[in-house]
């Protein structure tokens, strides 16, 4: 077999770990732009921490998923600041947000050269600049990974930067900082983590790397996500989440994902619905027309059987079969209180475009197995 395996040059995991982020920025340059959610708040103790290293901090809040627009000014603001280090502290957003900048401080020219299917999908050529990556929530795993999700009002669409060139120098995964997350966001990150173990998983360039990472993570989520949706503050699921959370990084850069984030990106470009809800709300539904597809059109294929494994690791029972992940993930969306897609304004009428473009995202190559037209809207209208 033949695989390659890339991902970020250090990770440092473990509760209180924020700590080190001074020492580790100082190795890497003087002046930092700081890359935040919609608040720059959070950061106060990651800007501490910095600033008694000795470094100078620029801060850069990015409301919502990171846009085109966003991109552009925050690498203007890093050019103007003479920041020679980017630094991602929130969710999935604000760390697409800071790998890109990273990437355009170095590459030169504008967003749209090296934008797929928007742009002119031109390679980044030169590494980004040193990009130190802190979740502050458990789901998108974009710590340790080669691209970035950006949303092109525009062009009404999210598109992917991608280059190994922009894996960040350092990951810091701290799990304390996601204990004060509230409820919907951990069920919501938490089911797009899953959704990014079971996809790699089943994938068609799933290895023996991601393999083994998928099986644990999905372990973790399987005991942990619900008790951490319960009770924000208890440490070992918060451990397990950010975990999982970035095993799925690990596994997605490495092993692609599948049909659910084949359909996220046009969605979450068109509708106002939060990535990881939309996630949840398609990946039993997605899980349950691929198994359909392949009992069809490939009866007795391996992939089969992973669906099979991954309904026993879901539900502790070794007999269990694919059918029964289908039913405990359905189960599970619909105790966390998963909305329907109608409740962002996705109506049939949206589903011929949103079906070209899912069938033409970069995800959707690596789903299982090809699925028609009509298999990607019955998708669509089960999740409505």
């Amino acid at each position: 077999m033949n695989f390659e395996f890339a991902t970020v040059t250090r990770i440092i995991f473990g509760p209180g770990t924020l700590q080190e982020a001074g020492s580790v920025a100082k190795a890497l340059g003087k002046r930092a732009l700081v890359v935040t959610g919609r608040t720059a708040q959070r950061a106060k103790p990651l800007l501490a921490v910095l600033r008694a290293a000795g470094m100078k901090c620029a801060t850069l809040p990015v409301a919502g998923e990171p846009t085109t627009v966003a991109v552009r000014e925050g690498t203007q603001r890093a050019r103007d600041g003479r920041c020679d280090v980017i630094i991602g502290f929130g969710g999935g957003s604000a760390l697409d947000a800071a790998k890109a900048i990273a990437a355009l401080l170095t590459n030169g020219g504008d967003l749209l050269d090296y934008l797929e299917v928007i742009g002119r999908g031109k390679p980044l050529t030169v590494p980004s600049a040193p990009c130190v990556t802190i979740p502050t929530t458990a789901g998108s795993g974009t710590e340790v990974t080669r691209n970035a999700v950006i949303g092109s009002p525009q062009h009404r669409v999210k598109v992917s930067l991608r280059s190994s060139l922009m894996l960040p120098r350092v990951a810091i995964v701290d799990p304390t900082l996601t204990h004060r997350l509230p409820r919907q966001v951990t069920a919501n990150s938490g089911l797009d983590a899953l959704s990014q173990l079971i996809e790699p998983f089943v994938s068609v360039k799933a290895n023996p790397m991601t393999d083994a990472l998928c099986r644990a993570g999905m372990t973790r989520v399987a005991r942990s996500l619900r008790r951490a949706c319960e009770d924000g503050g208890d440490a070992a699921a918060r451990e397990d989440m950010s975990l999982a959370s970035l095993f799925g990084g690990l596994a997605l850069a490495n092993a692609g994902l599948g049909a659910v984030h084949g359909f996220a990106a046009p969605l979450g470009g068109r509708f106002p619905a939060p990535h990881g809800a939309v996630c949840a709300r398609l990946l039993p539904r997605v899980m349950e027309v691929n198994i359909r597809a392949l009992r069809g059109r490939r009866p007795g294929c391996e992939t089969l059987r992973r669906y099979d494994e991954v309904a026993q690791l879901l539900t502790g029972n070794p007999c269990a079969t694919a059918d029964d992940g289908v039913a405990w993930v359905g189960e599970l969306c619909e105790k966390l209180e998963i909305g329907p897609l109608r409740a962002y304004g996705v109506k049939p009428g949206h589903f011929a475009a949103l079906v070209e473009r899912a069938a033409a995202a970069s995800s959707m190559k690596s789903n299982p197995i090809l699925l028609s037209q009509s298999e990607l809207r019955e998708i669509l209208a089960r999740s409505l």
